[in-house]
């Protein structure tokens, strides 16, 4: 018996959608060819016109080893929009006449903090762009809400079978609408899992305070406001200024800024603004996080130590795509790459997570990784960055609660505190580490009541 696992840094309207949208993942999709098997399957059962969206490839784990365009897209179906998520979620490649849907052409200047891939010759849009969801989901929304709504009821017994009592949504489009679409959820019994869910960084300057005591109500928690730190068009964006006063105005709000960074200089960035932050307006117990922290040497480490920074990240990625980081990944990135070890032998506290449905959602799997730091094809990845069993058990339970803000009810195990709580069919503290990815959840329970068993 475990305390109930918790994904710190989840997508949960996204892995609905996943649900019932087309998986163009391995093992369904191996090669461009499979992908416009499937969307064929799809256009056969749609009437022309309707979106056909999908989601999950890799250029990496396809034959052709590149990314489909929009011609590809259009010898599979011509009459329909259709869009096809990259597994990482911030890239998309659409055809034609969803391109045409969404006002791409040839004339259509990149957005601020967008790309849009074009052929080196023409300049025609190939299909592919890079930071730009958020011109898609306007014009996606009503069809994305739809797939979400039917998808649901799926991902919170997939959520439950896994182990997992609590998920915290960091979307960077969460809005006050998408709290109360998660409390909808959970009252019609679609989402058995205790929820917490960041705040957009529109919504946290538009309305934030008119919600006052309300954006906790015991259903749906409102915890942190999420910053996407990135160079998609090859500049730091937010730039460094404005990093540093977003981060401030989060702060003195007395929130937690919840920052999405990946590369070193993005991850140095966050530092940077959090630091400021502090220096600026002293708090103690902030909980402000950085969200992925991909790359990060020890020294960089250590800074992040000194000022109380919690990193959130993901173990099973080294597991799902550790054969990709190894040929792809310069080596000195590689060096430093998803270092949970060195992190926390500098005092940084690590809290686990899978970002699903980037990745599956499998606890199990992100304490393997943690401890093993073995790729599903038997790499091992920096083996230098293993942890014991027991602190990669933390990873998931009392460190995810103290990220999260939410370790007085939920991470451990003691009298007074609700039971969620999970029978697993093996100790992960125990087996032999090849055997904890192998390990079933027999029984989940959330607060006292059995939300799963297995049959």
């Amino acid at each position: 018996m475990v305390p109930g696992f918790i994904d710190a840094h989840c997508h949960l309207a996204a892995y609905a959608r996943s649900m019932v949208t087309l998986d163009a993942g391995p093992p369904n999709a191996s090669s461009i060819s499979d992908i416009q098997d499937l969307v064929r399957q799809a256009a056969r059962e749609r009437p022309p016109g309707a979106w056909i969206l999908g989601r999950g490839y890799h250029e990496f784990d396809l034959a052709e080893k590149r990314h489909p365009t929009r011609w590809d897209l259009d010898i599979a179906s011509p009459v329909h929009p259709v869009k096809i998520a990259h597994r990482s979620g911030h890239t998309h490649v659409l055809n034609s006449l969803a391109l045409k849907r969404v006002g791409i052409s040839m004339e259509t200047g990149d957005p601020p903090d967008g790309l849009i891939d074009r052929d080196l010759a023409t300049g025609e849009p190939t299909g592919l762009v890079h930071g730009m969801n958020e011109l898609l989901a306007r014009f996606l929304a009503a069809t994305q809400d739809s797939q979400a709504e039917t998808g649901i009821r799926m991902a919170g017994a997939s959520l439950a079978a896994l182990g997992i009592t609590s998920i915290h949504d960091a979307s960077s489009r969460n809005d006050w609408s998408r709290r109360d679409l998660f409390r909808t959820w959970q009252q019609r019994g679609h989402l058995p899992q205790r929820t917490s869910m960041v705040l957009g960084w529109e919504a946290f300057q538009g309305d934030a305070a008119d919600e006052g005591d309300s954006a906790d109500d015991g259903h749906v928690r409102v915890a942190g406001v999420k910053i996407i730190v990135h160079e998609t068009t090859g500049r730091l964006s937010p730039s460094q200024l404005e990093l540093n006063d977003m981060v401030l105005r989060i702060h003195q709000a007395g929130q937690q800024a919840v920052l999405h960074a990946i590369d070193e200089k993005q991850v140095t960035a966050a530092c940077i603004a959090i630091e400021h932050a502090l220096k600026t307006s002293p708090r103690a117990d902030h909980r402000h996080r950085i969200e992925h922290c991909s790359v990060c040497p020890p020294a960089l480490a250590k800074q992040m130590a000194s000022a109380g920074i919690t990193v959130v990240t993901q173990p099973a990625f080294v597991y799902y795509d550790g054969g990709r980081y190894l040929r792809t990944v310069p080596s000195e990135e590689l060096e430093h790459l998803y270092p949970v070890a060195t992190l926390k032998q500098h005092g940084v506290r690590v809290a686990g997570s899978s970002d699903f449905p980037v990745v599956p959602p499998n606890p199990l799997v992100g304490i393997y990784a943690a401890v093993t730091r073995r790729a599903a094809d038997g790499e091992h990845v920096l083996s230098k960055e293993r942890i014991g069993p027991l602190e990669a058990l933390s990873l998931f339970t009392v460190d995810a609660a103290h990220a999260i803000r939410a370790e007085t009810g939920t991470g451990s195990i003691r009298p007074g505190t609700p039971a969620d709580l999970v029978l697993l069919s093996g100790d992960p503290t125990g087996v032999p580490e090849e055997e904890i990815k192998d390990i079933r959840v027999d029984m989940t329970m959330i607060d006292g009541q059995v939300v799963w068993e297995r049959a």
